[in-house]
């Protein structure tokens, strides 16, 4: 069996890792810095107006000197972690809080028209710093004429590496993510692709013709639920087999005996084995054996109408009583010959039912044939009518040979006949209760039996009573 389904999941699960490094390494590691640069100028921009409009303008006023303006720029300068500069409109640096930064006291080529429309700046600041560096700067106006620039500097290296800490953070987060991620798979390894291998395996079993495999799986959800169904499933289909094993024995036995007799008399017959005067004798076999074939394929023909999509049925409401009646008296002439009688004990003058007619008949008068059958001469047959819970009971019960116990549960499978009705009836096809089982469950209703070997037989089916009288 190919794996392909765990090499895609852990072919997706190393791209997942992969994409998810590439994306914090190019993607966040971009928009991180963007967002410190602006949040970073954005601070020292604010910072930068602050120190104009207040130290930087008292020096220019007069009311402070540059010696307390720089120690006071220098305690600014180590909280913001940044070089503060006051230059002149010519580009003389006035006050520099890291003199050994810068060796120049003026900017050569220093025109503020440089910056543009922006604040800011990023580079080196015309060749004064070894390293990008980020300037930020606000003119000190006084009596609204500009007298001098508030400049901050900040190394591009700083951010940088507060972007660098901030992926850490993400690359750890990410770790953490793929290692839960790992857990996943192992879990959905043990709790899903296994179960669905063991699933695969016993289904090619099968495939096979195997059905002895069985898929040890109890979990209790959707696959274990699948587990289970294959389960049946495959006990169904041994079943199944053993079932049209047994279904293709019975009929070529069932076909073979009247094909083999009739063949050996015709050709008896031919070739003059049998005298001319006894010819008339065993063509009346023949022409049992040919009746017998022909009620057999009858059979087969009417219990292949009940197949998975069932019988088209004809509904109708009838008066049952008047039906089994009528049913009777078509045994009227078999029963003389065993010199059987019939006890009719039916609920009220008319008991109306909702069903196929022509079906219920069919199963009464196999029910009746087959009571007749195995029923002792001399002996009677009670046909009985009950209502209850809006039911129709339906009960024809025999005092004949009865079926034996380990019989009971087979006698609805096609072409099953026990031993005893082997011997006694030559003419059944072993179809008949099949056929009732069939037409009693097309009708959504149930058929019971109850045997005592020696005793008798009763069988009980239901119908759906109605009281809406029909006319026949």
């Amino acid at each position: 069996m190919k794996r392909t389904l765990y090499l895609k999941l852990l072919l997706g699960y190393v791209i997942f890792g992969i994409l998810s490094f590439l994306t914090i390494a190019t993607f966040t590691a971009y928009m991180a810095l963007l967002h410190i640069e602006e949040d970073t100028i954005s601070s020292m921009y604010r910072e930068s107006n602050l120190l104009a409009g207040s130290y930087a303008s008292n020096y220019y006023q007069g009311t402070m000197t540059l010696e307390d303006i720089t120690s006071h720029l220098q305690s600014v300068a180590t909280y913001l972690d940044a070089d503060i500069w006051l230059v002149s409109t010519d580009g003389s640096i006035l006050i520099n809080t890291s003199p050994n930064a810068v060796a120049k006291n003026t900017i050569e080529g220093f025109d503020i028209s440089d910056f543009g429309t922006k604040y800011y700046q990023k580079g080196t600041f015309f060749d004064t710093f070894s390293e990008k560096t980020l300037s930020v700067f606000s003119p000190v106006t006084i009596k609204y004429k500009v007298r001098g620039y508030l400049m901050v500097h900040k190394p591009i290296s700083d951010l940088i590496d507060l972007k660098n800490g901030f992926l850490d953070i993400s690359y750890m987060t990410l770790a953490i993510i793929f290692l839960c991620a790992f857990v996943m798979l192992g879990l959905f390894t043990f709790t899903v692709y296994l179960p669905i291998r063991k699933i695969t395996n016993a289904a090619k079993d099968y495939s096979e013709g195997n059905f002895d495999t069985k898929i040890n799986i109890r979990s209790n959800d959707e696959i274990g639920y699948l587990a289970g169904s294959f389960n049946y499933m495959a006990t169904e289909l041994s079943t199944l087999e053993e079932d049209q094993r047994k279904f293709i024995a019975n009929v070529s036995h069932d076909f073979r005996s009247p094909l083999t007799s009739i063949k050996g008399y015709i050709e008896a017959i031919m070739d003059g084995t049998i005298p001319h005067e006894m010819q008339d004798k065993y063509l009346n076999i023949i022409l049992f054996e040919t009746e017998r074939l022909n009620k057999l394929t009858q059979s087969m023909l009417e219990l292949n109408k009940y197949g998975t999509k069932g019988s088209i049925m004809d509904i109708t409401s009838f008066d049952i009583n008047h039906t089994i009646k009528m049913v009777v008296q078509s045994f009227e002439g078999t029963c003389k010959q065993k010199k059987i009688s019939f006890e009719l004990i039916l609920t009220g003058e008319e008991s109306f039912v909702s069903a196929d007619i022509s079906k219920i008949q069919q199963v009464l008068y196999n029910l009746i044939d087959n009571a007749i059958k195995f029923s002792h001469p001399g002996s009677s047959i009670t046909i009985e009518t009950t209502e209850k819970n809006d039911k129709v009971f339906i009960s024809v019960k025999d005092a004949g040979i009865g079926i034996p116990k380990d019989s009971i549960k087979k006698i609805w499978e096609r072409f099953y006949k026990t031993d005893l009705s082997r011997g006694k009836d030559k003419k059944g096809t072993g179809l008949g209760l099949a056929i009732v089982k069939e037409i009693i469950s097309a009708h959504n209703e149930n058929i019971n039996v109850i045997s005592t070997e020696g005793v008798g037989t009763e069988f009980i089916f239901t119908l759906p009573l109605t009281r809406q009288e029909a006319d026949l």
